[in-house]
C-alpha cells in the first residue's frame, strides 16, 4: 500500500469510529431516560461517559491528525469532498 492509501484507510476507520462512538452515546442518553431502577441509570451513567471519553479520544486524533476541522466548516467541506473523491477514484480503479 502507498502512504496515500494509508492515509486514506486511516481516515476511513478513524470516521467510521467517530460516528460509532456518538452512536453509542445517543443510544446510552436514550435508555437512561427510560430506565427505572436506580442501579441501571448508574451503570448506563458509567458507560455513557466511558463512550463521551471515547469519542473525545477519536475527535482528538482526527484533529491531530488533520482529518477532522470541527471548528472550520469550510475546511471540514473541502476535506469532505476530497474525501468522497478518493471513494469514488478508488471505486473506479479496481
Amino acid at each position: 500500500m502507498n502512504g496515500q492509501t494509508n492515509k486514506t484507510t486511516d481516515l476511513t476507520v478513524a470516521t467510521e469510529f467517530l460516528v460509532t462512538a456518538k452512536s453509542g452515546i445517543k443510544a446510552y442518553a436514550q435508555a437512561i431516560t427510560e430506565t427505572a431502577t436506580p442501579e441501571l441509570k448508574n451503570a448506563l451513567r458509567d458507560q455513557l461517559m466511558r463512550a463521551i471519553q471515547t469519542h473525545e479520544q477519536i475527535s482528538s486524533y482526527m484533529i491531530s491528525h488533520g482529518y477532522y476541522h470541527p471548528h472550520d466548516v469550510q475546511e471540514q467541506i473541502r476535506l469532505d469532498l476530497n474525501a468522497s473523491q478518493a471513494a469514488i477514484n478508488m471505486t473506479q480503479s479496481h
